[in-house]
């Protein structure tokens, strides 16, 4: 184990090997990576674990600088794991460069199939006796961390001594579609009410959807077409996501000898924030978290969407109305534009149409819950469906929520410690 400092915080990197198919111990090993952080000057205490299980899914737990964020408050009484989830950062990382060393589409669509919650919790149940000794811990779930801390619960109570969600309630029954079809809804309401801080991003954002439909631009290697430009939607569940769409936004265009052009600064902002490159397992198994049964998830945002014909591109080109942004969603043609997936399309639409995922949840174990859980519920959530989470939170049994519109969806992030004390308090019955 490497022990190096940071500012105020002692950090420890561990690596464990769990099984890659817990119902086979004996199989195939792969490693989860774990970075430890303490109180400088507290390395040496006997003190609590708490385990932060990131949103997602795909992406590695957060890197902190020092103590920023929630983490100071963490520390002032946690030994903190910072856990990669499968897949995810240093945690056995499944990308286009590493997949294709499990073989083809097939071999490599059966591997991600044991990148769920429901893996993720017993990677946990494995890693918490080594560092804890036995002792049960504290989860921290942020968004799709959430999930796997309910899972948790359904699963290995015994192992906690506390859940503390943040925007991460999910339904215990709804199917992808039901998911996705209260989605768009919210995600309608979240461009309303962008274009009503920002009336002129409405020309904008047309006259920008107008041009990538005619000129169909590349950027390294990121075909930019209209679609791609309307899931820069999903920046609006952060906080400050509608000033930085806006930004975005008021630079696309410049003028040239060749007439006007988009900027090469908005191609290339454009292309960041839309690229999977950094996090293609959440591209991956996105619907796949919502599978169960026999029913398949069979591209279910792109399905749904059908639905919901105002957030065609083309039919409001042709119109005078609004261009709607979208956001959380994962559709065929991500794997067409982006170079990080395009490898993966195969693969994609063999998860897609996989059947036979076992369930998550046990409702009658979550109705006899003993573990405490307090949840930060954000009213109109455009990441997860409010409605979904209280009743979930409803169902399970004990758990106390913070319905609060004071925050976005990363209310955790931009919150900070206001947010982890206020759950700590509610969990200890002092809120």
């Amino acid at each position: 184990m490497n022990s190096y400092r940071q500012p105020g915080v002692v950090l420890t990197d561990h690596r464990f090997t769990v099984p890659l198919d817990h119902s086979d111990p004996g199989g195939e090993q792969i490693e989860v990576y774990g970075r430890e952080a303490v109180a400088a000057g507290r390395a040496g205490e006997e003190l609590p674990w708490l385990v932060y299980l990131e949103g997602g899914p795909g992406f590695g737990a957060r890197r902190f600088t020092g103590t920023e964020a929630w983490l100071g408050r963490a520390l002032r009484e946690f030994r903190v794991l910072l856990l990669d989830q499968r897949g995810t950062g240093l945690s056995t990382p499944a990308n286009r460069q590493t997949l294709p060393l499990r073989g083809g589409p097939r071999e490599q669509a059966d591997y991600l199939a044991h990148f769920r919650s429901d893996a993720i919790v017993r990677d946990c149940e494995l890693i918490r006796p080594r560092l804890t000794g036995g002792a049960p811990w504290t989860v921290l779930g942020q968004s799709f961390g959430g999930f796997c801390a309910v899972r948790y619960l359904s699963s290995a109570p015994e192992g906690l001594a506390a859940v503390l969600i943040t925007g991460g309630l999910p339904s215990l029954d709804a199917h992808a579609d039901d998911v996705y079809r209260a989605a768009y809804p919210r995600i309608e309401r979240k461009v309303a009410a962008h274009y009503a801080r920002y009336p002129q991003d409405v020309d904008r954002a047309r006259a920008i959807a107008a041009h990538l439909a005619e000129h169909r631009p590349e950027s390294a290697g990121h075909r930019l077409t209209p679609e791609l430009f309307q899931s820069l939607g999903h920046m609006l569940g952060a906080g400050s996501g509608s000033h930085q769409l806006h930004y975005l936004l008021e630079n696309a265009f410049v003028r040239t000898p060749h007439g006007t052009e988009l900027s090469d600064t908005f191609q290339e902002a454009l292309r960041s924030a839309t690229s999977f490159a950094g996090h293609p397992l959440y591209a991956l198994v996105h619907e796949a978290i919502y599978g169960y049964g026999e029913r398949p998830t069979a591209w279910s945002a792109e399905r749904v969407r059908a639905e919901f014909p105002q957030f065609d591109a083309a039919s409001a080109l042709a119109g005078d109305g609004p261009l709607l942004f979208s956001g959380e969603t994962i559709h065929p043609w991500h794997f067409d534009v982006d170079p990080a997936l395009r490898p993966l399309r195969e693969t994609a639409e063999l998860l897609a149409q996989r059947t036979g995922w076992p369930a998550f949840y046990d409702p009658e174990r979550l109705a006899a819950n003993e573990v405490p859980v307090a949840a930060a519920v954000y009213h109109d959530d455009m990441y997860v469906d409010t409605e979904h989470s209280l009743r979930t939170a409803a169902a399970i049994r004990g758990l106390r929520t913070w319905v609060t519109n004071e925050y976005e969806h990363d209310g955790v992030r931009a919150g900070g410690p206001r947010v982890l004390d206020r759950l700590l308090a509610m969990v200890r019955d002092e809120a």
